[in-house]
């Protein structure tokens, strides 16, 4: 017995449920857990079915295809751990967090390398036995840094690139890449604080709760769709350095969030938008 996921995206119309689960059922597949959501500003219809049972791959596919309405999109997709290759800066952070969990199970991702502009995460990477590459900034331009980082990346073949506090900005060259696969930790409650030293500002601005946002990264800087994000309560007694210290456990959680909902299917993107089922 195999375990799907089965993700189905369309135009809304009457229907839907019943026609995907009787062909479901037509291939003696079990239904495991079903959700749905139809946006009511759009009409688009999302649904996230996790089933069960021998799988022809190709005449299931064929079967909704022939079902839904024109403009779906439709994918099956296996449980295995998801390929990713994590880019680092200084910060240990966000990447500790990731690597415990991973260590522990409670986050199912196959790391296939970490890759930093500085050494200094390196002796981290060796503790938990995963390659590390420095690929130093210092001397390139931003459109020859990238083209170094991804000769290192595109071998590890990744299905999706994190930014653990991976603190310099996209060029749409690199993006383009990996289009709705590069995911970012911003360091405030997007759209708040957006740039540079977001902790000064909110401090500045006498702010009541810090939060952090955890995105796709697109050609907008942190504007891509937003997958979580989580905040925390502060007053007038916190400084702009109590603020990031508080910060980064909001970044932490945020980030491990949003990679569980990566790792079990569970985001759709439509537009600059995100639908978590």
């Amino acid at each position: 017995m195999e375990h799907r996921i089965l993700l189905t995206e369309c135009p809304d119309s009457k229907g839907l449920i019943a026609q995907i689960t009787n062909i479901c059922y037509k291939h003696q597949l079990n239904i495991i857990r079903n959700t749905e959501y139809v946006d009511p500003g759009t009409g688009q219809f999302y649904m996230r079915t996790e089933l069960e049972g021998i799988f022809n791959d190709n005449t299931l596919l064929l079967d909704l295809d022939r079902a839904l309405p024109p403009g779906s999109r439709r994918s099956l997709l296996s449980r295995s751990a998801k390929k990713v290759v994590i880019l680092v800066t200084k910060e240990a952070h966000c990447l500790g967090d990731i690597l415990m969990k991973v260590y522990d199970g409670s986050l199912t991702l196959d790391i296939a390398a970490i890759v930093g502009n500085h050494p200094e995460l390196a002796e981290l990477a060796q503790r938990f036995g995963i390659p590390y590459h420095y690929v130093s900034h210092q001397g390139l331009g931003r459109s020859e840094h990238e083209q170094a980082l991804l000769k290192v990346i595109a071998p590890y073949q990744p299905e999706y690139l994190i930014l653990a506090k991976f603190m310099r900005i996209l060029t749409p060259d690199f993006v383009a890449q990996y289009p709705n696969r590069i995911i970012n930790i911003h360091h405030s409650f997007l759209p708040a604080f957006i740039g540079a030293k977001p902790y000064q500002q909110a401090f500045e601005r006498g702010v009541k709760i810090i939060g952090a946002t955890a995105h796709f990264v697109n050609d907008q800087l942190d504007e891509g769709p937003i997958i979580q994000q989580k905040v925390a309560a502060v007053d007038h007694n916190y400084s702009a350095e109590d603020m990031e210290k508080a910060g980064r456990d909001v970044e932490k959680a945020a980030l491990s969030e949003a990679l569980q909902f990566i790792t079990e299917d569970r985001v759709f993107v439509h537009g600059n938008k995100t639908v978590i089922l």
